[in-house]
């Protein structure tokens, strides 16, 4: 197997807004769920929030040099939703958009190609006040929001993705509460998934009505590779059903136009599905130009012993209720191997596994791997460097399991690693560090990493750098 990627392949790395820019209450930007949801007492480590982050508001001239230094193609940021449109409803705020302006000129300005989320978890706090992602209406606000963004920066950005791992945003938002808004109605959780659903299909017809025909739309799911734990048949059926609700209830309407043949008998105990109604499924099954994956590790599952309750072995958070609704009957184990920092067993086989799947499940469909990356215990040495080998062995295992997906038949065209810097990381607040950039959280001063010349390496000459002390 060759180690050498095509000409033309996007090297990138990925951000989100809430994660890194704070400035939460300047220029007209309002209240997120997750601004509410980290000011709630016990709801963050250390009651950490996005208030400040790492200040990329202010600092994000010097961010897109170091972009530059570090020889990336491409850049995957997120649009801070309640910046642009504070209440989800009506004109949008100047001032934040001339944000997003001033990032895209700059990146475009030192040659790399802009590629912008629209949603990355961050929904205005007067959605969820009014429903949230559980009421149709929200789906609708979604699509006028998307037409404002498109409108105001299609002329310069080509590269466009709807949602980020809607599942998260549905299951662990509403159904587990370890995300914003931090809602644990089972029932509610299936509504969200739908008409996220709906919104990512509103928001694709409203953007190409509003932006150049060249531009390209994708959508980027956190899609699990599941693994049965043996091969009798309960264990391969609990497999099954938790695919459907992690992957088939996404990728079922936004490829086919048809959710998985066994989902609602799945969880008929917990929805009658009556808010799907008549044209749902075609408003979501619109055309994409690409298919972002974002990969970290895999799910291994059996059947549950009937004596005793599942075990949750899923690596999705701590919490007493299930994410996986109407999945009762389904164990989670923590696969065998090496670990990162989250507790995410290392697997490198699982991203070529995903990725020849989808090649498969969508064919002619351009794929993107638009997140992996690993959190590792990064601490500066005496002098002030910032080695990480550990992470430097996950990427060059993924990026080598991407190279041999694509020998394989899979069309991949480019990799965005999580993250571009240490970060705000959600519910685990800054207690994880997931960046390529290493981030001092007194000074917020960037110094790049071990990895992060390694991956420069790799993105000058196209070509897998080898493992330092391999």
């Amino acid at each position: 197997m060759s180690d050498r990627f095509p000409p033309g392949f996007l090297w990138g790395a990925a951000t989100s807004a809430y994660q890194i820019e704070g400035a939460a209450a300047q220029d007209g930007r309002t209240p997120s769920i997750w601004d509410t949801f980290s000011h709630t007492p016990g709801r963050t480590a250390d009651g950490d929030t996005g208030d400040v982050a790492v200040d990329h508001y202010h600092r994000m001239r010097d961010d897109v040099a170091l972009m530059a230094e570090l020889g990336l193609t491409s850049y995957r940021f997120s649009v801070s939703w309640s910046r642009v449109q504070p209440t989800g409803r009506g004109p949008a705020v100047q001032r934040g958009l001339d944000f997003y302006r001033r990032l895209v000129d700059e990146l475009l300005g030192h040659g790399i190609a802009p590629a912008l989320t629209l949603y990355h978890w961050d929904l205005p706090q007067e959605l969820e006040d009014a429903g949230g992602w559980p009421a149709r209406e929200t789906a609708y606000r979604f699509a006028e929001y998307a037409a404002l963004v498109g409108t105001a920066l299609g002329d310069r950005v080509e590269r466009w993705v709807t949602l980020n791992e809607p599942w998260c945003s549905a299951f662990l938002g509403y159904a587990s509460g370890v995300h914003a808004p931090g809602r644990t109605d089972p029932a509610a959780s299936l509504r969200a998934a739908h008409h996220l659903n709906l919104a990512h299909g509103e928001a694709a017809s409203a953007l190409r009505a509003a932006m150049p025909a060249r531009n390209q739309i994708a959508v980027s799911l956190n899609s699990a590779v599941v693994r049965p734990r043996s091969q009798d048949t309960p264990d391969v059926e609990a497999a099954r059903r938790i695919d459907d609700l992690a992957n088939g209830i996404f990728h079922g309407p936004m490829l086919h136009g048809s959710y998985p043949d066994r989902l609602f008998a799945d969880t008929a105990s917990v929805t009658d599905w009556s808010f799907v109604h008549d044209g749902d499924l075609r408003a979501i099954h619109q055309p994409l130009d690409a298919l972002g994956l974002n990969y970290y590790t895999t799910s291994l599952v059996s059947a549950a012993d009937p004596a005793g309750a599942g075990a949750r072995a899923d690596g999705h958070g701590a919490s007493p209720h299930s994410p996986w609704p109407g999945a009762g009957a389904v164990a989670f184990h923590q696969p065998p191997g090496e670990r990162t920092a989250m507790g995410w067993t290392i697997d490198p086989s699982g991203l070529y596994d995903l990725l020849l799947r989808y090649a498969k499940e969508a064919p002619g469909l351009p794929l993107l791997v638009t997140e992996n990356g690993a959190a590792c215990d990064d601490v500066p040495g005496p002098d002030g460097a910032v080695h990480d080998p550990d992470r430097i062995r996950y990427l060059h295992g993924h990026l080598a399991s991407v190279r041999r997906a694509m020998e394989a038949g899979a069309d991949v065209r480019g990799y965005y690693l999580w993250s571009l810097m240490d970060n705000f990381e959600w519910s685990y607040g800054y207690g994880k560090r997931f960046g390529a950039v290493y981030v001092d959280y007194g000074t917020l001063a960037r110094t790049p990493k071990s990895s992060a010349r390694w991956y420069a390496e790799l993105a000058r000459t196209g070509e897998l750098p080898r493992v330092p002390g391999a």
